[in-house]
Order: C-alpha cells, then sequence, then structure tokens
C-alpha cells in the first residue's frame, strides 16, 4: 500500500472543555476543537452539555458459541442525536482510490457486507460480511493521547474494512492491525464534542473471535474458541498471541490508569455470563441488549407486561456504575443509536436483526447476506426512521425523570405492545424460511418496511 494522501485542513486548536466529574466534582481536561474543512459532513462540529469524560461514547460487544456457530451482538452507544442508519453493499473489485473518513487509500477491493453506521461517517460501528464475519468497536481509554494523533483511520473505519478484507476472523484481524500499523489511527471520532479516541474490537466468525486493543498503532490481539464479551477497557494481559512490536507482558500496560473501569464492569457483568452460555440464542440475545441494570427481558417472542420490564436506570451517572446500563439512556449525552444481532454459521444466507435506536423502543429487524449481496429493508436505511424511534426514547426518559420508574415500565410496556408483536411476526417467518431451505429475503423486504412504519404510526398516534 502507498502512503496515504491528506485532505488538507487547517491545523487543530486547543481548547478546554469543563466535564462534570460526579454531581459535586468539576474538573477540566484539554480536548480537540475539530476545525472547519470542506468535507463538513465528515467532520461536523457541534456542542453538548458536559459529562464525566469516561461515561460517554460506551458500546458493549458480545459473541456466544463456537465450533461452527457463532452468536454476534453489540449496542452501539453515542451522542444524543446522532442519526445511524443500516446500508447493504455488494462485492466491489480492487482497483483505484477508496476513500475512508479522513484519507485516500489504495482500494484492495471488498466483499459483500452489512453495517451501521453514524450518518456523518464512512465506518461502521457494527456489521456482518458474506463469509459469516462480524466486527464490532468500543472506545477505549490508554496512556497515549488520541488528541495529539494526526488524522488517520479512525476505529470505525477500521470495522469496514475488516469486514471489506477478512474471510475469516483471523485474516479480518490481520488486515486491520497491517493498515492500523501502515497509516496509524487518529482522528475526530466523536462530533458531538469534537473527540477523538482509540478502539478496541471483537472480530468473530462462526469457529472463533478475537478480541484486538489498540492505542495509535500499538495492538495486541487474542483468540477465543468461545464466548466473549468487551466493553470501555482493556482486558488482555499477558495472554495476547499476536501482538506489535514492541509489546512486552500485559497489555494492561497501555491502560490509563488515571480512568475509572466502573462504568465498564458493570455492563461486563451482564454482557459476560450471557456469552458464557453454550445454549445462547438470537432471541434471547435481544432481551440482554434492553438491560437497563436490573435484569434482561423484551426476548423475542415473549409477551410481556409492566411488571415485567426493567425500568430506565435514573437520570444520574457516574464513575461507579451508576446510571449506567447496556441499553444506555445518559440523559442529555449519550444513548444506545443502534444495535444488532447476528447468527454467524455455514449457512448459505447468513442472518442478522438490525435495530435503529435504543433496543427497548426499538425493534430487531432481519437482514440477510449472502454472496450475491445483501438484503436491507430500505426502512433500515433512512435517518428519519432513527428519528422516529428516538422521538420514543425521549418520551420514555421524560417519563421515568417526572413521573418515576414505574411510569416508565407503564410506557414501555405500551411500546412493547406494539413493536413486540411486529418482531415475533417477522422472526417467525425468518425462522420458518430458514428451517426449510428457502430465502426469505424478497418477502421480508416487501413486508419489513411496511409493518415498521404502520407500527410506529400507531405509537404516534396513541
Amino acid at each position: 500500500m502507498g502512503r496515504p494522501a491528506h485532505k488538507s485542513r487547517p491545523p487543530p486548536e486547543r481548547g478546554i472543555l469543563r466535564v462534570r466529574l460526579t454531581l459535586t466534582q468539576i474538573a477540566t481536561r484539554t480536548h480537540h476543537d475539530a476545525s472547519a474543512d470542506a468535507d463538513s459532513d465528515r467532520n461536523p462540529r457541534g456542542t453538548s452539555p458536559p459529562c464525566p469524560p469516561t461515561v460517554k461514547n460506551m458500546c458493549d460487544t458480545l459473541c456466544a458459541g463456537g465450533g461452527g456457530r457463532m452468536l454476534f451482538a453489540k449496542n452501539s452507544d453515542r451522542p444524543i442525536g446522532e442519526a445511524q442508519v443500516v446500508e447493504g453493499y455488494r462485492r466491489r473489485p480492487a482497483g483505484g482510490e477508496l476513500r475512508t473518513q479522513y484519507l485516500t487509500i489504495p482500494d484492495h477491493g471488498a466483499f459483500a457486507l452489512i453495517g451501521s453506521r453514524p450518518t456523518w461517517l464512512w465506518g461502521f460501528e457494527h456489521g456482518i460480511n458474506e463469509h459469516a464475519v462480524a466486527i464490532g468497536n468500543e472506545r477505549v481509554w490508554t496512556v497515549d493521547d488520541p488528541s495529539r494523533a494526526p488524522d488517520a483511520l479512525i476505529g470505525m473505519d477500521l470495522v469496514r474494512l475488516g469486514l471489506e478484507l477478512g474471510a475469516t476472523a483471523v485474516a479480518a484481524i490481520d488486515s486491520m492491525t497491517d493498515l492500523l500499523e501502515r497509516y496509524g489511527q487518529g482522528g475526530i471520532a466523536d462530533a458531538t464534542l469534537a473527540e477523538a479516541y482509540f478502539s478496541s474490537f471483537l472480530v468473530c466468525d462462526p469457529n472463533e473471535a478475537w478480541i484486538l486493543e489498540t492505542s495509535g498503532r500499538t495492538w495486541a490481539a487474542r483468540r477465543s474458541d468461545g464466548g466473549v464479551a468487551i466493553s470501555n477497557r482493556l482486558v488482555l494481559n499477558d495472554d495476547w498471541i499476536k501482538a506489535s512490536s514492541g509489546v512486552v507482558g500485559s497489555f494492561q500496560r497501555w491502560a490509563d490508569p488515571s480512568m475509572p473501569v466502573g462504568h465498564a464492569d458493570v455492563r461486563l457483568a451482564v454482557t459476560t455470563p450471557f456469552a458464557a452460555e453454550p445454549n445462547a440464542d438470537a432471541r434471547s440475545a435481544a432481551a440482554v441488549l434492553r438491560h437497563h441494570g436490573g435484569h434482561p427481558w423484551g426476548r423475542i417472542g415473549q409477551t410481556i407486561g409492566p411488571d415485567g420490564i426493567d425500568p430506565l436506570p435514573g437520570p444520574d451517572a457516574d464513575f461507579d456504575g451508576t446510571g449506567v446500563s447496556v441499553c444506555m439512556h445518559l440523559r442529555g449525552f449519550e444513548t444506545t443509536a443502534a444495535s444488532m444481532i447476528a447468527e454467524l454459521d455455514s449457512s448459505e444466507v447468513i442472518r442478522a436483526w438490525a435495530a435503529l435506536g435504543s433496543p427497548c423502543v426499538s425493534a430487531y429487524v432481519p437482514v440477510f447476506i449472502d454472496r450475491d449481496g445483501p438484503a436491507v429493508p430500505p426502512v433500515l436505511g433512512a435517518p428519519a426512521t432513527w428519528t422516529r424511534f428516538d422521538l420514543l426514547r425521549a418520551k420514555v426518559e421524560r417519563i421515568r425523570d417526572q413521573h418515576g420508574a414505574r411510569a416508565s415500565q407503564l410506557e414501555l410496556a405500551r411500546i412493547r405492545s406494539e413493536l413486540g408483536q411486529l418482531e415475533a411476526t417477522l422472526w417467525d417467518e425468518s425462522d420458518r424460511a430458514h428451517a426449510i431451505g428457502a430465502d426469505p429475503r424478497q418477502k421480508l423486504l416487501e413486508s419489513s418496511s411496511m409493518h415498521v412504519e404502520r407500527a410506529l404510526e400507531r405509537l404516534e398516534l396513541a
């Protein structure tokens, strides 16, 4: 690969962002103030209320199984108001140049894939490809300062590039780390706060999973035959089996010792046990991704009343994990913006389910991919659909904060009575077709968008 072509842009400014560490403590820290440039849709500027510096840009990614069948799941947590879309891409031949978020690099072609991305980004928060490889990333805090790194590849670029180039999990790891060492890691990845950050990744195929952790160009990776979960902290010690030159001993040497990890640990306490279950299934994964800090709920096809719903956490958040949950609701700062569940196996047609917005107020809609290409209902590619689901999230949060946990349970029960039926119908149709070897894509593509639109209309009119 040749050297990247940088887009000309002014040097970044330095500023001071006051952040709320707890309800009573105020601290300051330095951050990048993104410079305006001609490519503004890929580097927008924005403002947001202050929040605890580590209680943001959080995600949760897990896999369960192995030995020919792997379940992959991720919640993507992003700033309030940042829309995501789910899109499918056919194979792309090699040749010419490829524009990533900030760099232009040689184009080595791409497998067919499906990915979920914030609308201002080129890269993906999570996705799958035609070879049943799935990847998701997490923000991590390390001893290296991402704000000092020049524009390069960001974590979401690497997710997409890994899916484009990897026919297996280890092939994706090799491609991602080669690109990382060649081009580096840097550039604004949170447009709301104009912040750069480094990422860790979970890379899965039907037989194995890899954890990849990075700090700039430095990286280490570990293989797992079975289930594993990651969140917003480094987890590798000296158990890595691949690493960049210069990595010796525990990768915890790269963890920022000043950053608390309680906000990640409370979510890992939810996702890790599920990842270890030998019979973990996609329908139950949805219940884990809707976890509000109390218990899993909202399993696909399960009728649930108000008492069975895990109410939203309260509005206060802290480093110890207070107010932080797998289905994220950090008022005014961050929310789960998209979610995906995928079954990775040797089937000719790979199935996944994608949700826009917070899983508690959204619906997992079937998507499909094989070597002929992806099949994604058009409704998932519309930012307006994301906004409609997000308005439901905002309403439930407002009810929780003004009227209490019980009131939020009642509102969530009303929403789930509509969307739960929608999910059950779509999943049952997909399961029946899959069981007899039929291709369910055309029928579901025709009906999914219509069913989602009608369900949203009924919720909005109520």
